[in-house]
């Protein structure tokens, strides 16, 4: 009778034991999920050819622009050769270059004279806009609104060798949200400014909505390319103050059954992180539309970064 009554014990005190420690099991395993995707995220982030490698965006104008690290240059870059070609940019959009015969620059890898520029708004399907290397140095031409401009990256580029790293708020489950998935039919027009000004009409195909200490929100999201993931560029109270004032990015999947049916989308907080224009002024990046300014404080994700001077 005793025995059977201390084995009885032990196995309430087992799944009292069980019981106890499954919540703070699944908090664990949530936190290392987003730790592994933070770091992750510095890795692309601090990678030699990732945003801390900017050190120039440089706008061209119609015609020859002469390039290099020399004064008497059109474009001065911040690195390389003094001479290191011409740029032309021709009346209907294109470009092309040709390289000083002395630079020992590369195109796509290859050691030729010269070469038509395909930018990043042109190069279609997997292939990457024409790069232009030369020492720990490249560049490669986007397409803004029309506007065509150089991207310079720099592996050496001060802002990756003196990363500061990224301040976080502490990972809260809490901010771990499913919201319900309302599709839009046709897809809505949504306006959306940039910080160099220009403004892109973007579709939208829904709105997910949540709640949050007894009120209702919403965010509107487009896809980059057609099949992507769900993207929010967004504010909220802490914008400006705890974290980056234009906007901070966040990722959805897509709802289960599709974005034309109602369903649900996982909105996670904890993975809101910030644009590269926090990290330098050599970005393009999104702002926050009106629409996705929320009136609560989203204290989850990233925080300003320390190094920001802009």
């Amino acid at each position: 009778m005793l025995r059977t009554a201390a084995v009885s014990f032990v196995l309430i005190l087992g799944i009292a034991i069980v019981h106890a420690d499954t919540p703070a099991s699944a908090d664990n395993a949530y936190s290392q999920q987003v730790q592994q995707w933070r770091d992750a995220r510095v890795k692309r982030l601090t990678a030699p050819d990732g945003w801390l490698s900017l050190i120039g965006l440089e706008w061209l104008r119609e015609g020859a622009n002469r390039i290099g690290s020399a004064a008497d240059n059109d474009i001065v870059l911040k690195a390389g050769p003094a001479h290191l070609g011409t740029v032309t940019l021709d009346k209907d959009g294109s470009q092309r270059i040709a390289l000083n015969p002395e630079s020992h620059a590369s195109i796509d890898g290859k050691v030729v004279a010269q070469a038509v520029l395909i930018d990043d708004m042109h190069a279609t399907g997997d292939a990457a806009p024409t790069t232009v290397r030369f020492g720990n140095a490249s560049f490669y031409v986007i397409d803004r609104d029309g506007r065509k401009g150089l991207r310079v990256k720099d592996s050496d580029a001060e802002a990756r060798q003196h990363f500061l790293g990224i301040d976080y708020f502490p990972i809260d489950p809490s901010w771990h949200i499913v919201a319900e998935w309302v599709p839009f039919e046709p897809p809505h027009d949504l306006q959306v400014g940039s910080v160099i000004g220009t403004i892109d009409t973007v579709k939208v195909p829904g709105k997910a909505v949540f709640e949050r200490d007894g009120h209702r929100y919403e965010l509107l999201p487009y896809q980059e390319e057609e099949g992507g993931d769900l993207f929010f560029v967004l504010a909220d109270r802490t914008s400006g103050k705890e974290t980056y004032g234009a906007a901070r990015f966040l990722y959805a999947k897509l709802p289960a059954g599709g974005l034309n049916r109602p369903g649900q989308v996982v909105l996670d907080f904890n993975e809101a992180y910030n644009p590269p224009c926090a990290f330098t002024p050599f970005a393009t990046c999104p702002l926050a539309p009106p629409e996705n300014r929320l009136d609560v404080a989203i204290t989850a994700g990233e925080k300003k970064y320390a190094g920001s001077h802009h």
